[in-house]
């Protein structure tokens, strides 16, 4: 996973995978999700993503414990 912020445009990419998109799916105004031709979410995109949530929070990271146990 790969986040971005662009602060000229105040817009914010959670890039989720390699893969190409080849469309995508406006959820809300300003939310936009990338997809494959399969459906596989591909990123996020939000728009004025400074009115939407704290930007800082875009930078701390927190894993469910169960999730990392499942893993194994």
């Amino acid at each position: 996973m790969k986040i971005s912020y662009d602060k000229q445009v105040d817009a914010a990419y959670i890039r989720l995978s390699e893969l190409e998109p080849s469309g995508v799916i406006e959820i809300s105004e300003g939310i936009n999700v990338d997809v494959t031709d399969k459906g596989e979410i591909v990123g996020i995109e939000m728009l004025e993503a400074s009115k939407k949530f704290p930007l800082k929070s875009l930078f701390v990271c927190e894993y469910d414990s169960e999730l990392l146990l499942s893993n194994k």
